[in-house]
């Protein structure tokens, strides 16, 4: 890994550096930093927290996790061939070397620095790495469709460039950097999801992205167990708004009235993105204030999808207005989201000088990924596999996509976790709004009881019923689906929905 030696990992985690031996007697001694040259001025080939993968060169961080502690597994990984290792507490002998005759024989140098805590060393050599490739970075966050909008990104700027974007849910304190240390140094753009839940998480992964283009996707109704409310999410969100490089540029959604204020904020002129808000179903995606959109924003700062034709699960077309020029293009992704989605992706393209075929491209590549409204067909059904993640606007975006389905449209909802003090009544309007555009309503989850309550107000006559468990669904699911059903599966991560969609698929 380009420039990160011993000795520099050493320096930027502020850590206390040792070169560890054992002696013929079976006692440890330090090695002079002299002594010790030639490991401390060499390269890591890697970086991990997961002793399986800390192979020959690599740096192991050992973290201290809610099932197992790295710290047991670091004579381990010196006998695999790692180079060193972070640790949050002072090695022994036996931590170092083992104590079989098999890891007698594997003596050597042992380099280890001890810090205060792994998981802001690895942060900090993150930010060091990404200083010494110097590649452009483009950071995405937002409540709702951070990874989709990602993928879109990623799927536009690999059209030009080399590109490396967020695998999975690596998008927290531990994932960003973990995400970094995959760069080889080949790639030319790191696209990066940033997840936060806390105030104060924006502002160490921003310490780390310093982004050259943010993106932000939308100020929600999420983590409001700890932002609070809508105000809370917009501070939390752009905390990063300082790191953006000076020359760099920030793109929001402009049918987003918090983020449609942003304006001269850390001397930023944001461009916007966004869908002709007189489209119907725009609203429902943002529920909180209506606005206008473009409406009085300058055409050179804007992005604006129009003339939008839904084509149920095979995706939209639509027109993108750029300050290029327009273009019609295929959107291979269902969902209205997906229009956000394109112009975000769009504007991010023209950001590094692509062109509008080369963003067609790109869109028309794109595509889903498990957990994310990834389509599986079997010979009995439809089943929409969103069970990654959900959020009440995710879960109206998803219902009205289901909508457009064929047969049978049936709705599996759970739970939908930290709503906060107001989770009763969001999955209440999630409810009521699913009321009349589905044929078929299976709640799943003590909160989820609120929402099938809420849509058979609204319906009486809807078919519908709720189980309080996964597990209670999954006993009974043969009565409940149909040959020729489209089912939407969807709840938080925490209710384990895949173990349905595994089910019903199998």
């Amino acid at each position: 890994m380009k420039g990160l030696t011993v000795q520099r990992i050493s320096e930027v985690t502020g850590g206390q550096l040792h070169l560890s031996v054992r002696s013929d007697d079976g006692r440890i001694r330090e090695v002079s930093p002299e002594e010790g040259r030639s490991l401390l001025e060499t390269e890591v080939s890697s970086i991990t927290t997961d002793s399986r993968k800390a192979g020959e060169g690599a740096l192991f961080g050992a973290i201290v996790g809610e099932r197992a502690d790295g710290h047991t597994y670091i004579s381990a990984v010196f006998r695999q061939g790692a180079v060193c290792v972070l640790s949050e507490r002072a090695l022994d002998g036996k931590d170092l070397f083992g104590e079989t005759a098999e890891e007698e024989a594997a003596l050597g140098v042992r380099a280890w620095i001890l810090v205060e805590d792994t998981q802001s060393a690895l942060q900090c050599i993150a930010a060091e790495y990404l200083r010494i490739l110097e590649i452009p970075v483009v950071g995405i966050t937002g409540s709702v469709g951070k990874t989709s909008t990602k993928e879109m990104i990623a799927s536009v700027l690999s059209v030009k460039f080399c590109t490396l974007k967020t695998e999975g849910n690596f998008n927290n304190d531990l994932g960003l950097p973990l995400t970094v240390f995959r760069l080889t140094g080949e790639e030319e753009i790191a696209v990066l999801e940033m997840g936060v839940s806390h105030f104060g998480d924006m502002t160490r992964l921003a310490k780390i992205a310093k982004p050259d283009v943010m993106v932000i996707t939308n100020i929600g109704t999420c983590h409001l167990e700890y932002l609070e409310d809508r105000d809370g999410v917009f501070r939390a969100k752009t905390e990063v708004f300082p790191y953006v490089k000076p020359d760099g540029r920030v793109i929001l959604n402009g049918n987003d009235d918090k983020l449609r204020a942003v304006r001269g904020v850390h001397g930023i002129r944001p461009a916007f993105y966004g869908v002709d808000s007189t489209i119907s179903g725009v609203q429902d995606l943002n529920p909180w204030k209506s606005v206008e959109y473009p409406g009085a924003l300058d055409e050179d700062q804007c992005v604006v999808v129009t003339d939008i034709t839904m084509l149920g699960f095979e995706g939209l077309h639509c027109t993108l207005h750029t300050p290029q020029g327009e273009i019609r293009v295929h959107v291979p992704v269902p969902g209205i989201h997906n229009a956000f989605n394109a112009a975000a992706a769009a504007s991010v393209g023209l950001a590094f000088g692509m062109s509008l075929e080369e963003i067609r491209t790109g869109i028309e590549s794109a595509q889903t990924i498990s957990g994310r409204f990834r389509i599986l067909k079997t010979d009995a059904m439809t089943v929409i596999d969103d069970c990654y993640n959900a959020n009440p606007v995710s879960m109206k975006s998803s219902i009205a996509v289901l909508s457009q389905g064929s047969g049978r449209r049936v709705a599996l909802l759970g739970d939908m976790g930290e709503l906060g003090e107001d989770e009763i009544a969001l999955h209440a309007d999630v409810g009521r709004y699913a009321a009349s555009r589905v044929d078929r309503l299976i709640a799943v989850g003590p909160l989820s009881k609120h929402l099938y309550e809420a849509a058979l107000s609204e319906n009486p006559g809807l078919s519908a019923v709720w189980y309080e468990s996964a597990e209670q669904f999954l006993e009974n699911r043969d009565r409940e689906l149909e040959d020729g059903d489209s089912v939407l599966v969807k709840a938080s991560h925490y209710m384990q929905f895949t173990r349905i969609v595994e089910a019903l698929t199998v």
